[in-house]
């Protein structure tokens, strides 16, 4: 693939063969980046925006065309179940033993081999599972949400976000320092705190116009009403002294023990800033990102199993590509029956891929030079999940925690279901990790890494994690024959 600096000098020679849009938009890729290509592509009306928007209405004719597709993942699903309402033949060659792609849950009786021959199989109870692939939804992604309309796939909500939840961050070098540092704190302490002496401080500044703008003596109150009310301040001091809404030193009751409760003294401005437990939140969720989002009620899979309802009979399970030809009369696939060995070829006018192009890479084919070295170029994140069973829901019974994440600075996050409330037993997500991390926990065996997320849970709730554990079930995806990787 030509460097940018190859494209960058080559934007100042003269036009040697007219200017298309693909040649166009290279040009822009070596002078403005990516963000630049996706605003042209936006604007020629190319954007690649399938994620949040609703799949358009295909017009035109089959003619009888047949259209291989490989891989029946959703995208791939997607493509089949759109084009046959125009009457293409679509059939689809998918290497697994099921559909979905990354789009998994782990229940009992599922198993997993990884790369290195490894194979896990789920004995969690039944009703019970994790989803090791794709685990929500944000509101803006239409398209996942048309489908699970069109399908009937049932949703509940999916809690992201728990104030309530804990947040545990050790003492680091050239970070997190001060008192708090390995203190288990709730999330919901240090945004009010922090909040609070925020609004303390601009307010005090507004009161004594120390802010470099210009407001007039109305905006000026207006913007001082609107910081008392955001901080929880004193409006006659302007001084953030606690809240309630960090919670209760001692709870606020009735019955046999009634009374307005006492309420917790906020941290030591200071003592919070060297803790770093701001890193915790922001003022406006990211726009994938929200408070509440969605899950499909029973596992990730359920969609999958709904595309699979209207196109499954186009599916050849088990069919491990292994070449792509094309010619100018067509597509010639390759392919190989991972129980038989047995090798076979279907062809088509034209074949679209869905494979992971850390996986493509690897399979010969005829792609042209520069397109050849682009798929190759990719890399893909190392990520790995895992899902432990426990014999009790001590998150809810004992620590009143309903959904949402606990985070460390030592081994990520640990996230609790968000289905079957108060009931006996539930799965928590015991780790998602990226990157190095990814990669060591991923050199563990499968009761190593078990063991890993044990010992970092029980940090979080001392006591009850190892006590209360059952089952445990991980995948990395970067070892996921067919995946290698969790994204580009």
């Amino acid at each position: 693939m030509s460097s940018r600096k190859d494209f960058s000098e080559e934007v100042h020679k003269p036009l040697s063969r007219p200017l298309n849009r693909r040649r166009f938009l290279q040009y822009l890729g070596a002078v403005g980046g990516t963000g630049m290509v996706l605003g042209a592509m936006d604007a020629l009306g190319m954007g690649i925006a399938s994620a949040q928007d609703t799949p358009p209405n295909l017009t035109g004719q089959s003619n009888g065309r047949r259209v291989v597709i490989l891989g029946a993942g959703l995208a791939g699903m997607t493509a089949a179940y759109e084009l046959g309402k125009l009457g293409y033949e679509t059939p689809i060659l998918e290497a697994r033993d099921f559909v979905g792609g990354r789009c998994q849950t782990a229940r009992s009786g599922f198993s997993l081999t990884e790369a290195d021959g490894d194979t896990q199989t789920c004995a969690f109870d039944n009703g019970l599972y994790i989803n090791h692939g794709a685990w929500r939804i944000p509101y803006n992604h239409r398209s996942t949400l048309h489908y699970t309309k069109e399908f009937g796939v049932p949703l509940e909500i999916m809690v992201n976000d728990n104030p309530a939840a804990y947040a545990l961050y050790e003492q680091s070098e050239g970070e997190v320092t001060g008192d708090l540092a390995g203190t288990r704190i709730r999330r919901m302490q240090a945004q009010a705190d922090m909040r609070g002496y925020e609004a303390e401080m601009l307010a005090k500044a507004a009161n004594q116009d120390l802010l470099e703008t210009d407001l007039s003596a109305e905006d000026k109150e207006k913007f001082i009403a609107f910081l008392v009310h955001e901080g929880y301040l004193d409006s006659e001091d302007l001084v953030y002294k606690g809240t309630s809404g960090r919670g209760y030193e001692v709870n606020p009751g009735a019955g046999v023990q009634p009374g307005e409760g006492v309420e917790s003294d906020p941290f030591n401005f200071t003592t919070l800033l060297r803790s770093e437990y701001w890193n915790l939140f922001r003022s406006v969720s990211s726009f994938t990102q929200q408070p509440a989002m969605f899950q499909p009620v029973g596992g990730m899979d359920k969609i999958a199993e709904g595309f699979a309802g209207a196109v499954g009979s186009s599916v050849t399970y088990n069919a491990e590509v292994k070449e792509i030809r094309q010619s100018a009369d067509g597509v010639r696939i390759v392919y190989e029956d991972t129980r038989s060995g047995e090798t076979s070829e279907i062809t088509g006018d034209y074949c679209l891929c869905t494979i992971p192009l850390s996986v493509l890479g690897n399979i010969p084919a005829d792609f042209a030079g520069v397109y050849g070295d682009a798929i190759s170029s990719v890399a893909y994140t190392p990520t790995g999940k895992m899902g432990l069973q426990f014999s009790s829901r001590f998150w809810e019974t004992e620590d009143h925690i309903y959904g949402g994440h606990s985070a460390t600075n030592f081994f990520g996050s640990i996230s609790y279901p968000s289905n079957g409330w108060q009931e006996q037993k539930g799965v928590i997500l015991g780790y998602y990790n990226f990157g190095s991390t990814a990669v060591k926990v991923s050199n563990m065996s499968s009761q190593g890494r078990i063991q890993y997320a044990l010992d970092n849970g029980e940090r979080l709730h001392p006591g009850q994690y190892q006590a209360a554990f059952e089952e445990g079930f991980s995948v990395a995806w970067h070892l996921v024959p067919y995946s290698l990787g969790g994204w580009a």
